[in-house]
C-alpha cells in the first residue's frame, strides 16, 4: 500500500493468492448470529465446493478487531464484505474448511458471539463445532487472542493463524496499547501475558520484516521470544522483504507462497 491507495482502492483488494476452485465456493450471506438494541449482525458462511449437506466440517472464522461502524465510514462496506476479507475466505473454503466472515459493533464482545453461535448451532451450519481454527491479522489479532486465553478454548479451538500482528504489551512496553489508541482496535487482552496462553494450541506467526507500522515487530518479536520460551507450538514465517499487509499490496512469489503455508497450516490443523 503507498500513499496514493485510496480507501476504496483498499476496500476492493484481493489477495495475491488466488485458487482456481477460488469461484465456486458457496455463500450462504447475511446469517443472523446476535440482535442488538442497534439492529442485528450477520455472519457469511462460506462452504467448500464439494461440500454436501449433513457432514460436519471444520470452521475457520476470521476474525476483526475493529467496529463496522468506523470500517463503513473509512471504506464503505463492512469489513466482511472487503476483498481481502471476501478472498481469504474464499481460499479457506476452496482449501475444504467453511469459512465465516461476520459483521460486529463491539469487537471485543462480538467474536466470542460468533463463536457461541457457531458452536449452538453447528448442525444446522454443517459445522464441526470441535474443530474450529482462527486467522486474524494486524490490529485484529489482540481479539483473536482473547478467543484463545478463554479457559475453554482447548476444547474447540485447534488453531490460529496470526499475521503481521499487534499482539500483547509485555515488561512495561506499551506499543499494542499506543496503536490500539492510535488506529482505534480494540485490545482486550490488556494486562495479560503469553504465560495465559493454552500449550497445546498451534500457532501460525507470519512477520513482515519491512512492516511499516510503528513498534509492531518490536512488540511482535517480543511475544514471539516469549513463546517459544514457553515452548508454545509456534510456527513462523518471516517474510524478510514483506511490507505490512503483504497478502495484499506485495505481488511476489513469496508472498503467495506464504499465503500458501497459512492454508496449508490450517488444513493440516483442522482436516487431518
Amino acid at each position: 500500500m503507498n500513499q496514493d491507495t485510496t480507501p476504496h482502492d483498499v476496500s476492493k483488494t484481493r489477495v495475491v493468492y488466488a485458487m482456481p476452485t477460488s469461484d465456486a465456493v458457496r455463500i450462504r450471506r447475511d446469517q443472523e448470529y446476535r440482535v442488538t438494541d442497534a439492529g442485528a449482525l450477520a455472519m457469511d458462511v462460506y462452504y467448500p465446493p464439494d461440500a454436501s449437506g449433513g457432514s460436519r466440517t471444520p470452521a475457520v472464522i476470521f476474525v476483526t478487531g475493529f467496529s463496522d461502524v468506523g470500517a463503513r465510514r473509512m471504506f464503505g462496506c463492512a469489513m466482511k464484505d472487503m476483498g481481502s476479507y471476501v478472498s481469504w475466505a474464499q481460499l479457506a473454503a476452496a482449501s475444504g474448511m467453511v469459512a465465516i466472515t461476520y459483521t460486529n459493533r463491539e469487537p471485543a464482545t462480538d467474536v466470542h458471539a460468533v463463536l457461541q453461535y457457531v458452536r449452538h448451532n453447528a448442525a444446522s451450519l454443517d459445522i464441526d463445532e470441535n474443530r474450529i481454527g482462527l486467522w486474524s491479522c494486524s490490529g485484529n489479532v489482540p481479539a483473536a487472542l482473547s478467543v484463545l486465553m478463554r479457559k475453554d478454548a482447548s476444547a474447540y479451538v485447534r488453531c490460529a493463524v496470526l499475521s503481521y500482528g499487534y499482539t500483547l504489551d509485555a515488561d512495561g512496553a506499551t506499543g499494542v496499547a499506543d496503536a490500539a489508541g492510535q488506529f482505534g482496535f480494540v485490545n482486550p487482552c490488556a494486562g495479560q501475558s503469553v504465560e495465559d496462553l493454552p500449550r497445546d494450541i498451534p500457532l501460525f506467526l507470519a512477520r513482515a520484516g519491512h512492516d511499516e507500522m510503528p513498534r509492531l515487530n518490536e512488540t511482535l518479536d517480543r511475544f514471539i521470544a516469549k513463546g517459544l520460551a514457553c515452548n508454545l507450538p509456534v510456527t513462523l514465517v518471516n517474510h524478510a522483504n514483506g511490507p505490512h499487509a503483504f497478502d495484499l499490496f506485495h505481488e511476489s512469489e513469496t508472498s503467495r507462497e506464504v499465503v500458501r503455508r497459512m492454508l496449508a497450516f490450517l488444513r493440516f490443523n483442522l482436516l487431518s
